[in-house]
């Protein structure tokens, strides 16, 4: 088959909305897909570069690319990029070409599982959940990414297309930075980085919200509010499920010494270290955001109970002042021949007097001593 060169960016389409799922049991040395993107086809993806050149490739085929690894020269870098995962078949050659363990090809189509990172013989396995949360959308969207780093060749599984990656496919394209300079674990480092950002985008995205919920808390006792901030708790200790185990993973990596003796050397260290502290300051502003939450719970539940406090003020207030008058009533009502005034042309009168006089000093009362 013909491989043909493109020079146009790569389509850009937006992640379905899914969930988090639990891990899914699927039975050792099987290879079952268990996302839900199988509808659009499966491509693959070639960049072939160097620092003096580099050529991209589309429509590759398992066959294409055993030709290719076995044929391109030491001093350039491959990168593979797989969209679609639907097509087991055609991930196991791929597996077999690339001569990988088949549990790792099981762990690559099953996206349920967390993200880890696992050093092979020769091959550097690397998996990751990718989270972004759009602009237009509050339902946080996750897909996985699975990495295999193996010498001058990079690997790398997307359940399908997305625009994670359109940046360092220009800045190979067009020799920007230092990516086309450095190795393949380089260009995972840049790969990871691109990743994780979609947290901090997803984070700020919650931020915006919270500081929306703090001014409605301190105005607004509607139950709507308290839904509000038990999705966004919510959402952020999704969040912080998915990046803990990143963090263990990116600890495990920069530790692993295949990716010490890359091309790039120990400076590779320095950066993936760097990811690794990227996580931790995810993590911490993840508690910052939900002791944030903490704090808007009971600013709205303190809110609540103010104005239940007042309410019942005034209502006490009122049941104060009518219980004397109540009293006068009940006396004046028992229709005792002896009682005073009961046969007076005026006492009708009088007794409204006594009961005006009485409910207008206990209100100048109770508004000298500020309790309304």
């Amino acid at each position: 088959m013909e491989i043909q060169k493109v020079l146009s960016l790569s389509e850009i389409i937006p992640l379905r909305r899914i969930r988090y799922k639990k891990v899914r049991k699927v039975q050792p040395n099987t290879f079952e897909y268990t996302g839900v993107h199988s509808a659009d086809k499966v491509e693959m993806q070639l960049f072939e570069y160097n620092e003096a050149a580099y050529r991209e490739f589309t429509d590759i085929r398992p066959g294409d690319i055993e030709s290719i690894i076995d044929n391109y020269p030491s001093d350039k870098i491959l990168w593979f990029n797989i969209h679609g995962l639907h097509d087991t078949e055609m991930i196991r050659q791929l597996g077999e070409i690339l001569n990988v363990e088949n549990y790792i090809i099981g762990e690559i189509l099953n996206t349920s599982r967390r993200s880890r990172v696992e050093e092979l013989e020769d091959v550097v396995f690397f998996s990751v959940k990718s989270i972004l949360n759009e602009s237009d959308s509050e339902i946080v969207r996750v897909e996985q990414i699975s990495f295999l780093l193996k010498g001058n060749l990079l690997v790398s599984f997307q359940e399908k297309k997305s625009d994670f990656y359109a940046h360092i496919r220009e800045r190979i394209r067009t020799n920007s930075g230092t990516v086309r300079k450095r190795g393949s674990d380089y260009l995972m480092y840049l790969m990871l980085e691109a990743t994780m950002e979609n947290f901090f985008i997803s984070i700020e995205n919650v931020e915006a919200r919270i500081e929306k919920l703090i001014i409605k808390a301190k105005s607004n006792d509607a139950p709507e509010v308290l839904e509000e901030i038990e999705k966004s708790r919510e959402e952020l200790h999704f969040l912080k499920r998915c990046i803990i185990p990143l963090r263990d993973a990116l600890y495990a990596l920069k530790s692993s010494q295949m990716i010490s003796i890359q091309s790039s050397g120990a400076v590779m260290i320095v950066y993936f270290t760097r990811l690794h502290q990227k996580s931790l300051e995810l993590l911490d502003q993840i508690d910052y955001d939900l002791n944030s939450l903490e704090s808007t719970s009971n600013v709205f539940f303190s809110v609540q109970n103010q104005r239940m406090n007042q309410i019942m003020k005034t209502l006490t207030i009122f049941s104060v002042i009518f219980m004397p008058l109540t009293f006068i009533v009940g006396v004046y009502g028992m229709n005792f021949e002896n009682i005073p005034e009961f046969r007076s042309a005026n006492g009708y009168y009088y007794v409204l007097t006594a009961m005006s006089i009485t409910a207008i000093g206990m209100i100048i009362y109770f508004k000298n001593k500020k309790w309304f």
